[in-house]
């Protein structure tokens, strides 16, 4: 397998990693460092120390709410719109795959009973009716 963009022109509207490539060994991330959301995984073995350390308060302009889903179990198929709302893509997604929604629109299908998803969104989020409008 091997990690998809869908993209509009230049500009990457969201990016499907699956299981086999998203978890293996040492530190992997999958954005550049200008996406709002940096997604990464970790593989290391017992005794592997990482340092402690905080952030730095650095102002930041978010523009766009983007989302990061992780399937747990189970199988979802998200359909992603380009900036103009329309349908460009579906991608299946399974246990262990990572999706990141990060422009246009999207919405999902759960495909089998018992899936479960870890979403994680950048914030603040300003409520329903300002962060989101339904296609």
């Amino acid at each position: 397998m091997a990690i998809t963009e869908i993209k509009e022109g230049a500009l990457v509207l969201a990016r499907h990693i699956p299981a086999a490539d998203a978890w293996g060994k040492g530190l992997k991330f999958f954005s550049p460092d200008g996406d709002y959301q940096q997604v990464g995984t970790w593989g290391y073995g017992a005794g592997k120390t990482l340092l402690a350390h905080s952030h730095n308060e650095v102002a930041r302009s978010v523009a766009w709410t983007q989302e990061v889903l992780y399937i747990r179990a189970g199988r979802v198929l998200a359909e992603v719109y380009d900036t103009a709302d329309q349908k460009v893509a579906e991608l299946e997604a399974g246990a262990g795959d990572l999706l990141v929604l990060l422009r246009g629109g999207h919405g999902y299908r759960i495909l089998e009973d018992g899936t479960q998803v870890l979403e994680i969104k950048n914030g603040p989020y300003v409520g329903a009716d300002v962060d989101r409008r339904r296609l």
